[in-house]
């Protein structure tokens, strides 16, 4: 039952992401922003809602240690699915696209935006995870470092939202465009109204989803007696990272490689800032090396694979496909060592 009620939650909450997505889309064409703006903020907070809602259920409203657990391990799962499996789809996809591709095997994104990404990702996810090495005790630092990571995403949402806007083609239709009978359909753009009414609606499938996904998992955690900080590192990520990787793989097809690129770094800066200030303010106990080696061990590899991309991308002054494929080798490693620590925990 909980394993169904787990792949019931898991569609629900994709369901919510594309709907979120496909309309936030929409609000930046009216808004007239950039690229950047759109697939490392508007698309990024899209996607990213469902694993920071998993967190934030799970920490602030679940109770108890193994929902506190759980909220830990999907916060350092996020983005480490994101800087491995997420780029190594992406990479995979670009790839297998690459006769259908005007750049071939190499992704025609904007520099500035992904380093832009890249460089706000790693400094306030190495703040982050420096908190781990506080001492348990001290807890008034763990929440002037929460405000300072809320102050550099804002200041990273800014840049973007400075950038010059960009013309944007090929969008796909308003999903509820057909339910506004008072309006033009497609091709003719949707109103603001049914735009705001579909974000409400995804929302609402993202809110309700994760909440019955933490509990399944929960439940699943205490019955099996896995430590729900493994457990959640290797299933939430998988499932609420797969809007931002599928939306990856569309806008590589259509050849719009810095939204592709820009929708998984820049959900990588929101993982990066926004659910780890909850984890430092609501679960401090928790936000420790010591109790967490395996779990805090992902963040590393994050750090690293990142920091790698980051480097390659400023010394080449290009991205190709093949360097993403690294992420695939890193997580499969990963995968490894935490499935060996769940079975002596067994």
């Amino acid at each position: 039952m909980d394993i169904l009620l787990l792949v019931v939650s898991f569609a629900i909450i994709v369901v919510g992401s594309e709907l979120f997505t496909n309309s936030i889309e929409w609000f930046g064409h009216k808004l007239e922003l950039g690229e950047g703006a759109i697939g490392s903020v508007l698309a990024a907070i899209g996607t990213a809602m469902p694993e920071t809602m998993v967190p934030l259920i799970a920490i602030v409203f679940g109770g108890g240690v193994a929902a506190s657990e759980i909220g830990v391990g999907a916060i350092l799962g996020a983005p480490f699915m994101l800087a491995t499996l997420a780029m190594f789809v992406t990479g995979a996809a670009v790839l297998l696209m690459r006769r259908h591709r005007t750049s071939g095997t190499t992704l025609a994104v904007d520099q500035a935006v992904v380093s832009h990404d890249l460089g706000y990702f790693l400094v306030a996810y190495g703040i982050a995870i420096g908190a781990a090495f506080l001492p348990v005790e001290l807890e008034w630092p763990r929440r002037l470092i929460a405000i300072g990571l809320l102050s550099i995403y804002a200041y990273h949402v800014w840049g973007h939202l400075k950038a010059e806007a960009a013309e944007h083609e090929g969008l796909e239709p308003l999903r509820f465009h057909r339910f506004d009978r008072s309006a033009p359909q497609h091709p003719h753009p949707p109103r603001l109204f049914i735009v705001s009414v579909q974000v409400v609606v995804a929302l609402a499938c993202i809110i309700g989803g994760a909440w019955s996904f933490v509990h399944s998992i929960t439940d699943l955690a205490s019955s099996t007696a896995v430590n729900g900080t493994l457990l959640a590192l290797l299933v939430a990520p998988i499932a609420t990272e797969l809007p931002e990787t599928l939306n990856s793989v569309l806008w590589v097809r259509r050849g719009k490689d810095t939204l592709a690129m820009g929708n998984i770094t820049g959900a990588m800066v929101f993982q990066g800032a926004i659910p780890t200030s909850i984890g430092l303010v609501f679960a401090p106990a928790l936000w420790t090396i010591t109790g967490g080696g395996v779990a805090f061990g992902s963040a590393a590899i994050t750090l690293g694979a990142a920091g790698a991309l980051l480097m390659l991308l400023m010394v080449r002054k290009r991205l190709g496909a093949v360097p993403l494929l690294v992420g695939g080798a890193l997580y499969l490693g990963y995968l490894i060592v935490v499935l060996a620590t769940l079975a002596r925990g067994a």
